[in-house]
């Protein structure tokens, strides 16, 4: 069989109608006093751990080092670790995101709350704000007792 180059583009064309996804990535950062890095977005309630969309041509490990930067001002420079791959039904039915997980020392201080996140700040476990959403807390928990990731995020 030959290659067809407008058949192998249907192909693909007819695919995403049905069956594209959205990808997204979170980042579990974790300094070395074990506090996380979590945001608190200015469109939504809640804090969550930071994170975004994987755009065209980028990769899941640049889209997370991009969120993290993006977010907070912190610039990773070790080894992210995928911690896990989870489906988001909450956010659509074609949504899918790779959880990220690094430890690493870092302040906030070029941190400027803008339209995106209203805050960003580092917490200990035992003490995260009340709001923080419960997927957060559950990935949290997985990393900390080293617990297989769950199927949904």
């Amino acid at each position: 069989m030959t290659d067809n180059w407008l058949v192998r583009r249907i192909f693909h064309w007819w695919f995403f109608v049905r069956r594209s996804m959205t990808l997204g990535v979170r980042v579990a950062l974790e300094n070395e006093k074990g506090e996380f890095l979590l945001v608190r977005h200015t469109y939504v309630s809640g804090w969550y751990l930071p994170g975004g969309g994987v755009e065209r041509g980028e990769t899941f490990n640049d889209a997370a080092i991009k969120e993290v930067w993006e977010e907070t001002g912190i610039r990773l420079t070790g080894n992210l670790r995928l911690f896990g791959l989870y489906y988001n039904v909450k956010a659509s039915p074609r949504d899918h995101v790779a959880l990220y997980h690094i430890i690493e020392d870092h302040d906030l201080s070029d941190f400027k709350p803008n339209t995106e996140i209203a805050e960003a700040r580092f917490f200990a476990e035992d003490a995260m704000p009340a709001d923080t959403t419960k997927a957060t807390h559950r990935r949290i928990k997985e990393i900390r007792e080293n617990l297989n990731p769950d199927t949904f995020w």
